[in-house]
C-alpha cells in the first residue's frame, strides 16, 4: 500500500484506507478533523501523539564486534574443521588440535577485519528527517520538535526545508520539491494543490510532499497525513529492515563443496577403518588410522586461502574505485548475469544540462558536450562558435533569454587550484540555462549586470511560462516556457535575416524531435515594448517573436556507453530501472546501447501495478527499460529476475533504491553522491559514482573466483593423493606413510604458503570474454575433478614408490616417512605451476607475473627441508632427511606430475573443453 494511502482515523473514529492524493483539500481536512487556517489545538496534538507515537523511524542496533566475529565461523568448511578439532583433542593429539585451532583463528581474524563495519542501513534514514518543523497550532505559528508532529498538523514549508512527514499540500506558491532520493527523477517536482488520479504512482502525486524530500524553491503548506513508519520513507525503512540478504553464489557453491568434502571424509575414513579391521588390524590402531586419513582429506588450509583470495579481491577492487562491504560479495559480481541500473546519478550525471538549441537557422550542439553526432543528414553545429552576448541572430537571442529570464543565482567560489570559479545555484532547469551560456562563452554576470530588471512574472503551472522585462535601450520582454504554450503567444520566428512569419508545425516538429531524444524542451521568445507598455501587456502578452527551442537532459556519464558494451560482451545483460519518465528513459537506454532497438518497450509503474507476479515473471527477461517505478516495483523486478535463477546486481543511489539493493545478489551504491541509506543497504560502493567501475569490478570478481577455484584444485590434489596413499597402504599391509601431524604440516604450513600465493594470480587474459557462471556451476568442474584425480593418483603413486623404495633399502622408519612426505611436498610445489591456469601450459605463464608465488614455493621447500633436519620438528613429524638417491627419484616424480598435467590440458584443448565446462 502506498504511503499516502495509509489507514487513518476519519470523522467517525474508524480506520479507513485513504488515497489522500485523490481527495480535495476540504475532504482531507474533514477526515483529519483539522481547521486548515488554525491547525490543531495543543490538547488535540498531545492526544494524537499519545495514540500514534512519535514521528521517528525505528532504529536498529549495529552489529556488535562479537556478532561479526561469530559470523566468521558460519561456514560448512569451518564446521568440518571444528569437528576435526574436537576429535583430535579427544584422542590427545594436541599438536594437531593446536594447528587446526590456529587455522580457525587466522581465518576468523581476516574475515573480522574486512567486515568490521556497522550495519546502519535503517539508521541512515534518520539523517533525512527534519529536527524541527514550523506548524500552526491554536492559530499561531510555532516551531516544534519533528518527533512531536502528528497526523492533522498543518506544516509550513519554505525553500531549504526538509519535509518532516508525508503531507497533503493545501497551499503551493511556486513550490518545487526535490524527490530524487525517493522517486529517482532528476529534476524537482512542481507541486500544486489539486487532487490527482487515485491510480498515479508516488512520483506523479503532485499534491503530496514526502518525508525526507527537500524544498527546492517556493513556499507551501500541508496537512500531515502520515508520520514515522507509515510514511513513504518509513515504508522503505521497513522493507530494508525486514529484507533478507540472499545467499551469494560463492556461499551456495561453498555449501555444496563442503557437503562433498564431508561425504569424502566420512566415506574414506569408514572404508579405511573397515578395510583395516577386515585385514586383521587392531581396532584402536585402525581408529587412529582413520583419524589420520580424515586429517588428510580435510583441506585445512582452504578456509584461510578462500578468505585471503577474497580479501585480496577487496583490495584490488578498492584500487579500482569499488569498495566491498561484505566479504563473500567480492566474487558475486563476477557471477552476475543481469545488472539492474538506476538512471539518475548512476548512468547519468544527476544534473540538467542543455544539449541542443534549435532556431529558425538550424540545430546547435551547446559546447559540444554530451551530444551524439548529427544523424539523418541534420546540420548540427557548435553553438560556441556562433553565440555572443551582443548578437542579434536567433541563437544569441535564445541564449540571452535563457540568462535574463532566469531566477537562479550566480556565485563565485575558489576552486581546488585557488582560482575563482563561477557556480550557479537554484532550480536545476534554470541553472542549466546559465551553465549553457557560460559554456558557449557568454559572461553571465556581465550580461545580467548590464540589463536592469523592470518587472517580472514568475512561472506557475497554470500559466506554463515565466517572463521578465529588462532594460535593453528600452523595455524588452523575454519569455520562456512550454513550447505549445509559448507558440500560442508568438506571431513570428527569429532568423539571421530578421523575423519571419512562424510555421507552427515546423516548430512543433522540432520540439517533438528533441523530446524523442529524451530532452526536456523549453521555448524562448522576445518582444520589444514601447515606453508606454501597460501592466496588462506584461501580464497577458502576445505578438512575440520565437527565438528558439532549448533541449536539456541529465546527460550520461562519460564512458558509460563503453562500459555497457563491455558488460554485453561479457554476457551480462543491463536493464534500466528508473523513476524518471518513459520518454527520457527510452532515449537514454537507446543512446547508451542498453537496448539495440530504436523504439524499445518500456514498462511504467502503473502498468507494473496491473501485472501479476506470473505475468511479470514472463516479461522480465524481455523488457530492458522500466520507468516511473516506485521502490516496491524495483523490488518486484529484482525478485522476478532472481526467480529465473539469475544472479542479479542492482545499482542505485537514492533512498528509494534501498530495498532493491538489499534484495539483490549484490547491491551497488554510489559513494560520492549517493545517500547513506543506499550505501548501508549495499554490498559494494563505487567511490567515483561511475558505472564504468562496475566493469572493472566484474573483472576482479571473476579473477577472485578463478583464484578460489585454482586454490581448491591445488589443495584437493593433496587430499586425493593422501587418500590413495593411505588406503593403498592399508590394503597392501604397509605401515602408514604419514602420521597425522605430518599431514597437518603438509596441508597447513607447506601448502598453506603456496595456496595463499595462488590467490595473488592476475587472472586469465580473456576473463571478460567468458559468459557469466551459472549459480549451479560448482567450484570444481567435472574437468577439474578429472584432472584432480589423475594428478592425485600420480602424486600418491610417486610418494608410495619412494616409501616402498626406502623400505626395500632398509632405511629407518623416519627416513621412510620422510621420503614419502618430501615427495608429496616437492610434487605439490611444482603442481602450483599446473594450477596457475586451467588451460594454458605452465611453460607459457611467466613466473614474474606472480613473484609472491615463486617466493612461497621456495619458502615452502625451505621450511620443509629445515624441518627435516631440525630435531623438534623431526620428532613431531616423525621424519628424517632424504638421501641423494631419494632426491633423484623425487625428481622423476616431479617430472611425471608435470607431464600428466600438460598432457591432460593438451588433450582436453583438442576436444574443445575449456575451464567453464
Amino acid at each position: 500500500m502506498a504511503a499516502d494511502s495509509i489507514a487513518a482515523n476519519d470523522a467517525t473514529g474508524e480506520k479507513a484506507s485513504v488515497a489522500w492524493h485523490s481527495l480535495d483539500i476540504e475532504e482531507a481536512a474533514r477526515r483529519l478533523q483539522v481547521d486548515p487556517d488554525r491547525g490543531l489545538s495543543g490538547d488535540d496534538a498531545s492526544r494524537r501523539l499519545a495514540e500514534d507515537g512519535p514521528n521517528e523511524l525505528e532504529t536498529e542496533e549495529p552489529r556488535s564486534g562479537f556478532g561479526i566475529l561469530l559470523s566468521q565461523f558460519k561456514s560448512p568448511l569451518i564446521y568440518i574443521l571444528l569437528v576435526a578439532l574436537v576429535v583430535t583433542m579427544l584422542i590427545d593429539e594436541y599438536t594437531d588440535a593446536a594447528v587446526i585451532a590456529a587455522v580457525l583463528v587466522i581465518n576468523a581474524f581476516i574475515g573480522f577485519v574486512q567486515e568490521r563495519k556497522a550495519d546502519r542501513s535503517v539508521n541512515a534514514l534518520m539523517d533525512l528527517t527534519s529536527p524541527t518543523a514550523q506548524v500552526l497550532r491554536d492559530g499561531e505559528r510555532t516551531v516544534v520538535d519533528a518527533r512531536e508532529l502528528v497526523r492533522g498538523d498543518i506544516v509550513l514549508l519554505q525553500s531549504g526545508d526538509r519535509v518532516p512527514a508525508d503531507l497533503r499540500l493545501i497551499r503551493a506558491n511556486q513550490l518545487s520539491i526535490d524527490e530524487s532520493l525517493l522517486t529517482g527523477e532528476s529534476k524537482p517536482s512542481a507541486k500544486q494543490t489539486e487532487a490527482v488520479d487515485k491510480e498515479l504512482v508516488a512520483a506523479d502525486r503532485a499534491c503530496i510532499g514526502h518525508m525526507g524530500s527537500a524544498i527546492s524553491s517556493g513556499r507551501g503548506r500541508g496537512i500531515i497525513i502520515a508520520t514515522a513508519a507509515e510514511t513513504e520513507l518509513g515504508r522503505i525503512a521497513e522493507q530494508i529492515r525486514v529484507g533478507v540478504k540472499p545467499q551469494t553464489p560463492l556461499q551456495y557453491r561453498m555449501h555444496r563443496f563442503a557437503n562433498i568434502v564431508a561425504v569424502a571424509v566420512l566415506g574414506s575414513t569408514v572404508v579405511a577403518f573397515l578395510l583395516g579391521i577386515a585385514l586383521g588390524g587392531a581396532v584402536d590402531e585402525m581408529f587412529l588410522t582413520a583419524v589420520a586419513l580424515a586429517v588428510a582429506v580435510v583441506p585445512e588450509g582452504l578456509p584461510v586461502a578462500f578468505t585471503v583470495a577474497m580479501a585480496l579481491g577487496v583490495k584490488r577492487m578498492a584500487r579500482r574505485n569499488a569498495i566491498i562491504r561484505y566479504l563473500p560479495a567480492v566474487e558475486t559480481l563476477g557471477s552476475t548475469q543481469t545488472i539492474g541500473s538506476d538512471k539518475t546519478g548512476t548512468l547519468t550525471q544527476n544534473r540538467m544540462t542543455v544539449l541542443r538549441v534549435w532556431t529558425g537557422n538550424g540545430s546547435y550542439a551547446v559546447g559540444g558536450q554530451g551530444l551524439e553526432a548529427a544523424q539523418d543528414g541534420e546540420d548540427l553545429r557548435e553553438a560556441s562558435e556562433h553565440a555572443t552576448i551582443d548578437g542579434d541572430d536567433a541563437l544569441s537571442q535564445t541564449i540571452r533569454t535563457g540568462v535574463l529570464a532566469n531566477e537562479s543565482d550566480l556565485v563565485r567560489a575558489t576552486g581546488d587550484d585557488g582560482q575563482s570559479v563561477v557556480k550557479f545555484r537554484g532550480d536545476p532547469t534554470e541553472t542549466a540555462l546559465l551553465e549553457a551560456a557560460h559554456r558557449v562563452g557568454v559572461d553571465v554576470e556581465e550580461l545580467r549586470h548590464a540589463h536592469k530588471v523592470l518587472s517580472e512574472v514568475p512561472f506557475e503551472s497554470e500559466r506554463r511560462y515565466s517572463l521578465v522585462v529588462v532594460d535593453e535601450d528600452g523595455p524588452v520582454m523575454r519569455l520562456k516556457g512550454a513550447p505549445e504554450r509559448v507558440l500560442d503567444l508568438c506571431s513570428h520566428v527569429a532568423t539571421d535575416q530578421g523575423p519571419c512569419e512562424i510555421d507552427r508545425d515546423l516548430v512543433l516538429a522540432a520540439a517533438d524531435d528533441m523530446a524523442g531524444r529524451g530532452l526536456r524542451v523549453l521555448a524562448m521568445a522576445v518582444k520589444r515594448l514601447d515606453g508606454s507598455a501597460t501592466a496588462d501587456e506584461v501580464s497577458d502578452p502576445d505578438g512575440l517573436t520565437l527565438c528558439g527551442l532549448v533541449g536539456m537532459q541529465d546527460p550520461p556519464r562519460i564512458g558509460v556507453r563503453d562500459s555497457i558494451a563491455a558488460c554485453h560482451s561479457a554476457g551480462i545483460r543491463v536493464i534500466m530501472i528508473t523513476g524518471d519518465h518513459a520518454a527520457t528513459a527510452r532515449a537514454i537506454a537507446r543512446d547508451l546501447g542498453i537496448t539495440r532497438t530504436k523504439d524499445p518497450e518500456v514498462i511504467e509503474g502503473q502498468e507494473l501495478e496491473t501485472l501479476s507476479d506470473e505475468e511479470l515473471h514472463q516479461r522480465v527477461l524481455e523488457v530492458d527499460v522500466y520507468a516511473r517505478v516506485a521502490p516496491e516495483h524495483k523490488h518486484r523486478i529484482v525478485t522476478a529476475l532472481r526467480d529465473h535463477d539469475q544472479v542479479v546486481a542492482v545499482t542505485g543511489d537514492g533512498v528509494n533504491d534501498g530495498p532493491a539493493l538489499k534484495a539483490a545478489d549484490i547491491g551497488i551504491a554510489m559513494g560520492r553522491d549517493g545517500t547513506d541509506v543506499a550505501r548501508e543497504a549495499s554490498d559494494m560502493v563505487l567511490t567515483d559514482d561511475n558505472f564504468v567501475s562496475i566493469t572493472n569490478a566484474v573483472e576482479e570478481g571473476r579473477v577472485v573466483f578463478d583464484n578460489v577455484r585454482k586454490v581448491t584444485f591445488f589443495l584437493l590434489s593433496t587430499g586425493v593423493a593422501a587418500i590413495v596413499a593411505i588406503i593403498y597402504s592399508i590394503a597392501a599391509g604397509l605401515p602408514l606413510p604419514y602420521v597425522p601431524a605430518a599431514l597437518l604440516w603438509f596441508n597447513v604450513v607447506t601448502n598453506g604458503l603456496q595456496d595463499v600465493a595462488l590467490a595473488f594470480e592476475k587472472g586469465e587474459p580473456d576473463v571478460l570474454d567468458q559468459p557469466p557462471r551459472a549459480r549451479e556451476e560448482a567450484i570444481v568442474t567435472p574437468l577439474l575433478w578429472e584432472r584432480t584425480v589423475l594428478l592425485g593418483i600420480t602424486m600418491a603413486a610417486g610418494s608410495l614408490w619412494l616409501f616402498q623404495w626406502a623400505i626395500d633399502s632398509g632405511l629407518s622408519e623416519d627416513q621412510q616417512r620422510g621420503a614419502a612426505l618430501t615427495t608429496l611436498v616437492a610434487a605439490m610445489a611444482v603442481h602450483t605451476g599446473n594450477a596457475r591456469s586451467e588451460r594454458r601450459s605452465l611453460f607459457t605463464v611467466s613466473p614474474l607475473d606472480n613473484r609472491f608465488l615463486a617466493a612461497a614455493v621456495a619458502g615452502a621447500m625451505g621450511l620443509h627441508l629445515g624441518a627435516s633436519y631440525w630435531g623438534p620438528t623431526q620428532s613431531v613429524l616423525q621424519i628424517a632427511p632424504v638421501t641423494v638417491a631419494g632426491w633423484v627419484r623425487i625428481g622423476l616424480v616431479v617430472l611425471a606430475v608435470i607431464v600428466v598435467s600438460e598432457l591432460h590440458k593438451w588433450l582436453r584443448s583438442r576436444r574443445r573443453l575449456g575451464p567453464w565446462t
